[in-house]
This record gives structure tokens, C-alpha cells and sequence, in this order.
């Protein structure tokens, strides 16, 4: 409460500063923007673009960024000569007890801290030219949608007393126009063949509303085509609309203009010269260009398949693999699409800062062109760190780092081979645990495959082979697992959008060094355990020995042989017992796991700076499939082995879809769902590092990792996992001040038991519709520091329903003392 209290009173403070104290007589803050389109009034976010004057931001209703301006003082001194006059006893003192040079310092403390504030945002006051062009600006953009009859007025509301003022647009689009007869004129004979045979469509339709976007659309599709079909000369310049305004009946007809020559410079004067059609005589690739070097003589050069390949020091690239990253060969016609496949495909090697293609014709007016590629190489050797803080309801706090080095180029064919070491290290209710693990990975940028299946895939795809083996070994984390892997990964980009990825001997080996400290580990079971043998010895202090006595008390108690008809008189702390032993063995048990997995993405995301896209992914894997093909051995708790290794035999889906949504000043929604399953097969279990968990500061953040389900069940262990997982998220992410943004979230979901296995309470099961109401729900907000290369962030998480209370689950422990605090490293999706 008293937390609360102080919040309160934070808000009350805010909310009593006065947003208008810098704001001189005669002036107005920008209150507001309203929009009324034909009568009607409306938010227009469509037209914030559009509009030069906005109100400041606020957080919750509040300017806070302008209240930290007004803390600032524009009268007070900017120098510290300034400050040492206007405060010479504070001046002098310090000068005295230290030197001038502390003086110096201790003005300009309080200088930058006044102009600190002042950095921050300052009041929006109200411009009468800037809303004349924001007028202007909106009567533009209706006529670029067709209603060049429109009017933009504006009106401003001044508050004298509280200094504030409102605008009000008033737009009336009226009727908008719509295109009649469409004429193509294109006075180039070869032009107008290319185009003929093309049979592309027009965007331009008769019977449409005009837009100036369609008009733009159309004119991109025509030199696209053109440039597609050797025209090296056209440009958008070439072209050109005639729509006839002359109509009074709200159409037009257009006429769609193509010269019949180009322009084209000499020495000074312009001179019309013919469209051609220009084919590639020479392709040039020097693979070691440098601004410095550009005038030296070439020492190394060879020829291979019509491309040379030259070098100022010695060639140090295999012509026979990079030029399958070139596409322009000579005596093929120009295109662009080949010139930005071969940009693209050379940059996507990570082997080269800068891939600049230049063509020159062989002479004037020639129609052969000479293809020159300049590649600057980036450095043989780069070092690399990563490190990442950690928290959970296991781990009270970690850190963990990976240091690698990369050596580019290492077989001479663009692959990339990389190095990396990893280490961490915890702090948990058990102790202090630590982990240390190393992995090696050759990327090669085309397919290594046998029986020429390489050829499936063609090379504008940018095909890629990864290999992959490493090991990592643990201490005091879980039961100490050491892991050794080996991957093989086949990855190409089918279109610019979407990729496809297929992981074949993606093999993992699990062992457990010390599955004695079990117990240890996982308290909460062993504390049930001594329910269970309290009751069977009839001995309420009863507390078994570790490891030896509780491992074999689980085994007389599952024996019905052995138990003295313990099922029949003690139903509920059998299968306690029972469930108890499940997750022993599967936990401590050491896997082969052995997956084949295809992954297919989509990413309509144009670039980082493109805040409006949506994403897809779908990742479809099995394991043990091939393996157990090969063996038939089954050890003594019935799993069928490899080499006396357990394999995991199960098939696992994993869908997932992010949407993000520009919604204007600065913000963006975000939305994110992902639904998984795993389904085992052959009396296989699930190994624990392939279950699904829920929590954390990536997943439902009002509870910790591993924290949350299965179900409605509250079981209190360390660990909860589950074979079926849904999670959904929704965020609002805002700007704040500087650097700093903000984020108001959402999160939802839960993991549910699907294997059907009689070891599971019926609360963990998923049973179907029914099981909605076990879905969790979290809510909070976050603040994120923004540092350009990365994103600090601070996530609060507050229990919103709770499906494994009794009663009322809405907002029982929504408060502080029960809301988990996550930090990571960038965006949780």
C-alpha cells in the first residue's frame, strides 16, 4: 500500500506541473489536432505524416517529457563565467577549498544538468504558417488520391487563460475522379516490341478512381521491364502521364507517353540517341579493390567461365565457387534483376564491406557493355563476444558469455569458419553452478550434398551448408549434463520473403553426470517422496536417506509385489510415487536425439527500419526415425536404444506468426501467437531440454521460467513442462524521452499434457475447449533503453488471472510484492 501511495502521489506531482510555464504572453501550446472529412470527425492516422505540428507526447495522459523540460531554466547561465557571476560565494568557496579548475567543474555541473532538462521536449507552440502548410500539405495529398476538388480549412482555439490552443481541420474531399480512356503511346519501335511481347498488364483501368500510387506503380512495372530486357538507358524519366483536366464530368483520360529517343549529355548539349538493346562483352571482378589501391597495377588474375578474376596482391578466392554468386555472363543481355541478384548474392557471402558493379559501354553508342565488379574485402580474422544476464524462479541471477573468432574465406571458397567458446555462471538456492562449452561451424555459401542433389536448388537462391559440432559440460546446473552435438543444415532463400531451411543429422547426445543429486535439485519431489514414505511406514517424521534409500523406495512402491497392497489402501500417494518416478527417469536419463526438421519463413519486413510487416514460421521436425530403423535393442525400462544410448522418438510442430502495426508518433503494436506440440512414439519419453515450458522475460512475464502449468496446476516444483504450448502477446511500444521507450503488454497462454500418459493428473491434461479457461493471463508495462546496436530492457509482470486458484482468479495477486521484474537484452518477440 504504501508503494502504491508513493506512486500516487508521483502522478499527482505530474499531473499538478504546469506543461505551460515556458510559454510566453502572447503564445500558444498545441493542445490538440482535430480532424472532421466530410462532417465527420476522425482520428486521420493516415494523415499524421501530413501534419508539421503536434502536441508533445505523453505517457498515461501525461507530457512528462515537457515537465522534465520545464525543470530547466532558459534565463540561467550558459558559461561558467556566466555562473560565477550570478553565484560568487558558491563559486568562490569551491575555488578556494580545491583550485579553478573545480570551480570550473562544479559550474558546469549545474549547467549541463539545467540543460539537461531543457533537451528534453519543449512546449509546441502553435505557428500560424506551420498549420498554412500543413493546409496546403493535406489538399496536396487528396489531389494525389484523386479529389482535386477538395478544400483544407483550418480553425485555431485559443485558451488565453491557460495559454493552450486546439486546431481544428475541416476537409472536404468531394467527388473523386475516375479514369476514362487510356492511351498507350510509345514512339520507339523497339521499346514498343519489347513491351508488346511482354504482355504485361496495366495497372491503369478504366472505370477506377485515380491515385497518384497507381500512377507511380505503373511507371516503376515499365522501366522494370525494360531494364529487365537489356534498355541499359531507360529511366523513369523516359515516360511520362498526360491527364486531361479539362473535363468537368469528374473522369479523365490519360495518355501513357514513351519517347521515342533519349537524352543523353555531350559536352554540354543534350542530343537525342535511339533505344537499344545492350548485351554484357566483359565481366571484370577485382576481389581485393581498395580506394587507395584503385590506380595500381593488377599482380594476379585469372579467367573462368568468361569471367576475369583479378587481384592488386595475390587471388585469393577460387573463381570456380564466386562466380556462382555473378549472374551477368558475357554475351547474355543486360537486366537489372541479374545486376541486384549478383549485388545481393556477394554481399549475403559475409565475406565483403562493399560490392560495387559498374557498366561502361565498350564504345559510344555501342550496344556492349563492360561489367566491372569491385569487391572490398572485409577482415580475414574477427573476434566476437555476446553476453546476456539471466533470471528465473531457479537461478536468482546469472550471466553468461560467448567469445568466438571468425576466419573468412578459409578454404578459399567464401566459407566462414567460426570458433566459439561459451561460459556461464549462476547463483541459485542450491549454490553457485557454471557451464563451459565449445562449438566449431563451417559455413559454406552453396550446397555440399551427394547425387547432385545440389542442382534442386538453383544458385539465385543463395543456397548455404552449415556444419556444425560442439560440446558443452555443466556443474551444479541440473544433474551436470554434458552435451555433444553435430549438425548438418541446408538453408536457401526461395524469394526475398521467404526462406526455407532443412536440418539434416541435427544430432544430439545428452548424458547426466550426476543424476545422484537429483533430489537435491528438484527438493520439491523429494519432499513428496516423504509424504509417500511417511505414510507407507506409518512414521510422520519418516525422512528418506539420499540418493540410495529414495531411489529404491520408488522402485518397492511401484512394485505391487512388494508394496503390501499399497494402490489399493493409498491410491493418491501411489500415483504420487508413480508421477515421482516418471519424471525421474525421463529427467535423468541420459538421449540420442537425432532430428530431421524443416523450417519455412516468411519476412515481409523490407528493411530494420520498416516497422510494419508481419512474420511466419513453421518448424516441422522428428527424430529417431531413421536411427531406430537401424536398431531394436530395448533396455529395461522398455525404450528402444542406439548403441545402449535411449533415443528420442517423437515429432514436434512449433507455429509461430508476429504481426507489427505502425500506428504513428513514434509507436508500434505488436502482436505475436505461437501454438507447439510434441508427440512421442515407440514408448519413447520426451527429453526434458525438448518439453515446452512457460515464463520468462521472452514468454508469459508475470510468471518466472518454468514457473507457469501445466494446466490449472500449481504443483510447486522447480521445473514444469509440458508437450503442448500456446502463447499469445500483444505490446504497445512508445517513445518516451531521449533514448528511452516505454511498452504496455499483454501476455497470455499456458503448456498442457498431451502424451496421454496415465502418470499425469487430469488438471495437466489438455482437454480440448474446456482447457481455455486454464489459459494464464499477464499484464504489465516496460521501460527499454535504446543504445542503436542493442536494447536494454526492464519488464514488470503482474498476475492478471490465474487458472490454478480456486474462486476468483482475476487479479488476487496483482500487485508489486507478487510481479516479476525480467530483464533482458532486445525485444521479447
Amino acid at each position: 500500500m504504501k508503494k502504491l501511495s508513493l506512486y500516487f502521489l508521483i502522478l499527482l506531482f505530474l499531473a499538478s506541473c504546469n506543461s505551460t510555464e515556458h510559454v510566453i504572453e502572447g503564445e500558444h501550446m498545441l493542445k490538440k489536432n482535430i480532424f472532421f472529412i466530410d462532417s465527420t470527425k476522425t482520428k486521420a492516422t493516415d494523415l499524421q505524416k501530413y501534419i508539421l505540428q503536434k502536441p508533445n507526447a505523453t505517457i498515461l495522459g501525461l507530457p512528462v517529457g515537457l515537465y522534465f523540460h520545464n525543470l530547466g531554466n532558459h534565463d540561467k547561465p550558459k558559461t561558467p563565467t556566466e555562473w560565477a557571476q550570478k553565484n560568487p560565494r558558491s563559486y568562490d568557496f569551491v575555488k578556494k577549498i580545491f583550485s579553478e579548475k573545480q570551480s570550473i567543474a562544479y559550474a558546469n555541473s549545474f549547467i549541463n544538468l539545467n540543460q539537461w532538462f531543457l533537451d528534453y521536449d519543449q512546449p509546441e507552440i502553435v505557428s500560424v504558417s506551420k498549420v498554412k502548410k500543413t493546409e496546403d500539405n493535406l489538399a496536396a495529398y487528396y489531389k494525389t488520391q484523386g479529389y482535386f476538388k477538395s478544400t483544407v480549412k483550418s480553425e485555431i482555439i485559443r485558451d488565453s487563460i491557460e495559454k493552450k490552443a486546439t486546431i481544428i481541420y475541416n476537409i472536404i474531399k468531394g467527388k473523386p475522379t475516375i479514369l476514362d480512356t487510356i492511351n498507350f503511346k510509345i514512339e520507339s519501335p523497339v521499346l514498343d516490341s519489347i513491351y508488346k511481347n511482354s504482355g504485361l498488364e496495366s495497372l491503369l483501368k478504366k472505370g477506377n478512381q485515380y491515385k497518384d500510387q497507381t500512377f507511380r506503380n505503373e511507371a516503376s512495372n515499365v522501366v522494370k521491364l525494360f531494364r529487365n530486357n537489356g534498355i541499359y538507358h531507360f529511366t523513369d524519366s523516359s515516360l511520362g502521364f498526360y491527364v486531361d483536366s479539362t473535363r468537368t464530368d469528374f473522369k479523365t483520360n490519360v495518355d501513357f507517353l514513351m519517347s521515342a529517343n533519349r537524352l543523353e549529355e555531350v559536352d554540354g548539349n543534350y542530343i537525342e540517341k535511339p533505344y537499344k538493346v545492350h548485351k554484357i562483352k566483359e565481366v571484370n571482378v577485382i576481389t581485393d579493390y581498395t580506394f587507395i589501391k584503385k590506380s595500381d597495377s593488377i599482380q594476379s588474375s585469372v579467367s573462368f567461365n568468361g569471367i576475369n578474376f583479378m587481384a592488386y596482391d595475390k587471388l585469393r578466392y577460387n573463381p570456380k565457387y564466386l562466380s556462382q554468386s555473378i549472374f551477368l555472363r558475357p554475351n547474355t543481355i543486360y537486366k537489372d534483376t541479374l545486376r541486384n541478384l549478383t549485388r545481393t548474392n556477394l554481399k549475403s557471402l559475409k565475406n565483403f564491406k562493399t560490392a560495387n558493379i559498374k557498366f561502361t559501354p565498350v564504345y559510344d553508342d555501342s550496344e556492349e557493355l563492360i561489367m566491372d565488379i569491385y569487391l572490398s574485402p572485409l577482415e580475414k580474422y574477427t573476434l566476437g563476444f555476446e553476453s546476456e544476464l539471466t533470471h528465473s524462479n531457479i537461478r536468482n541471477l546469472g550471466v553468461s558469455g560467448k567469445f568466438s573468432i571468425t576466419n573468412r574465406n578459409a578454404f578459399r571458397g567464401a566459407e566462414l569458419l567460426k570458433l566459439s567458446f561459451l561460459g556461464s555462471w549462476f547463483n541459485s538456492n542450491t549454490g553457485p553452478g557454471w557451464e563451459i562449452g565449445t562449438d566449431a561451424s563451417l559455413e559454406v555459401p552453396r550446397f555440399l550434398a551427394p547425387f547432385s542433389l545440389s542442382k534442386l536448388v538453383p544458385k539465385e537462391m543463395s543456397p548455404r551448408t552449415l556444419f556444425s559440432i560442439g560440446s558443452s559440460f555443466q556443474k551444479n546446473i541440473g544433474l551436470d549434463r554434458q552435451t555433444f552435438t553435430f549438425l548438418t543444415d541446408y538453408k536457401w532463400q526461395y524469394n526475398p520473403k521467404k526462406t526455407i531451411q532443412l536440418e539434416i543429422f541435427n544430432t544430439q547426445y545428452i548424458q547426466n553426470l550426476n543424476v545422484d543429486s537429483f533430489f537435491n535439485i528438484y527438493n520439491s519431489e523429494y519432499q513428496n517422496l516423504n509424504e509417500v514414505a511417511q505414510a507407507f511406514y506409518s512414521d510422520p517424521n519418516r525422512v528418506l536417506n539420499l540418493p540410495e534409500e529414495a531411489i529404491s523406495f520408488m522402485g518397492l512402491i511401484a512394485d505391487n509385489n512388494r508394496n503390501n497392497n499399497f494402490q489399493n489402501t493409498n491410491p493418491e500417494l501411489y500415483n504420487t510415487n508413480l508421477n515421482i518416478l516418471n519424471r525421474y527417469n525421463i529427467i535423468t536419463s541420459d538421449f540420442l536425439i537425432p532430428i530431421l526438421a524443416y523450417t519455412f519463413t516468411y519476412n515481409n519486413q523490407s528493411d530494420f527500419k520498416d516497422t510494419s510487416f508481419s512474420f511466419f514460421k513453421i518448424r516441422v521436425a522428428n527424430s529417431g526415425n531413421i536411427f531406430s530403423l537401424f536398431s531394436k535393442d530395448i533396455n529395461q525400462n522398455g525404450k528402444k536404444t542406439f548403441l545402449n544410448i535411449p533415443l528420442a522418438q517423437y515429432f514436434k510442430t512449433d507455429i509461430e506468426y508476429k504481426k507489427f502495426w505502425d500506428v504513428g508518433y513514434n509507436s508500434v503494436f505488436a502482436f505475436r501467437a505461437f501454438l507447439g506440440s510434441i508427440i512421442a512414439y515407440d514408448n519413447s519419453d520426451i527429453p526434458f531440454t525438448k518439453s515446452y515450458f512457460a515464463g520468462g522475460s521472452n514468454d508469459i512475464r508475470a510468471w518466472q521460467t518454468y514457473e507457469l502449468g501445466p494446466g490449472s496446476r500449481n504443483t510447486g516444483l522447480e521445473f514444469n513442462v509440458g508437450s503442448l504450448k500456446f502463447l499469445t502477446s500483444a505490446e504497445y511500444r512508445f517513445n518516451v524521452i531521449g533514448k528511452l521507450k516505454g511498452a504496455l503488454f499483454v501476455d497470455a497462454g499456458n503448456i498442457w499434457d498431451i502424451s496421454g500418459s496415465s502418470f499425469i493428473e487430469d488438471d495437466a491434461k489438455f482437454k480440448g475447449l474446456s482447457s481455455i479457461e486454464e489459459i494464464a493471463i499477464g499484464s504489465g508495462f516496460g521501460a527499454r533503453i535504446d543504445f542503436n546496436f542493442l536494447i536494454l530492457r526492464l519488464d514488470v509482470g503482474f498476475k492478471t488471472y490465474e487458472p490454478y486458484l480456486s474462486g476468483n482468479r482475476w487479479f488476487r495477486n496483482y500487485n508489486f510484492n507478487n510481479a516479476v521484474y525480467n530483464i533482458g537484452i532486445n525485444y521479447p518477440f
